[in-house]
């Protein structure tokens, strides 16, 4: 087999595996949360494949889950990286879980490709605790201009045939930018450790930042 071949059959063996990762991530989110099917937002930026951001709920509790699709289809890693590895790697996608949910004017779908777009355009590699500052609202009229990952999303790892590494699913609590300052200066411990003395729902999109 000559190099051009072999080059096509792995390019070909990539696109493969990543389509299959998008169909088992989109399947394996529909199970974990349940309720109706969720309804799709797809969004595209210039260089970046295609990602989808699905809408689950509200759920008995009024909370609206939206979640990644599309930031696991390649594993994270540095971009300047001489030999980058289309199958090895940490995968990750991104949950939000907010009280009542966005109307469709909120832009809240474009923040999230944004974050889920990251690791593919700035080299991030999402991992909890990271803290993701975009220095805008994250949705309209939103007081909050960041976002904190953490373990907290209530979905189970994916597994990947191997040699893939499973996909991990981050919650993304937004933060305003004093919230960011302090996560910065004493930790994401600390600031946890606030809302959960002041009783904050972090879930509530109109709730008050934390008193620090």
């Amino acid at each position: 087999m000559n190099a051009t071949v072999l080059a096509g059959w792995l390019d070909e063996r990539v696109s493969d595996s990543s389509d299959n990762v998008v169909s088992a991530v989109r399947a394996h989110l529909t199970a974990q949360i349940g309720g109706p099917e969720p309804s799709t937002a797809s969004v595209t930026f210039l260089g970046v494949e295609p990602l989808e951001i699905l809408r689950f709920g509200p759920d008995d509790e009024g909370i609206v889950r939206y979640a990644t699709v599309g930031c696991s289809r390649r594993p994270m890693g540095d971009p300047v990286e001489m030999v980058a590895d289309d199958l090895r790697g940490p995968r990750a996608e991104v949950v939000l879980a907010v009280r009542g949910g966005f109307g469709p004017q909120s832009k809240i779908e474009t923040t999230l490709a944004i974050l889920a777009a990251a690791p593919a355009v700035e080299g991030l590699v999402l991992v909890p605790d990271a803290l993701i500052d975009l220095g805008q609202s994250l949705w309209v009229g939103s007081p909050f201009t960041a976002v904190l990952l953490g373990e907290g999303s209530g979905i189970d790892d994916l597994a990947l045939a191997e040699p893939m590494d499973p996909v991990r699913f981050f919650s993304a609590v937004p933060i305003t930018g004093t919230e960011a300052a302090w996560v910065r200066l004493r930790g994401a411990a600390a600031l946890r450790d606030a809302w959960t003395e002041a009783d904050i729902d972090v879930r509530d999109p109109a709730r008050s930042a934390a008193s620090l």
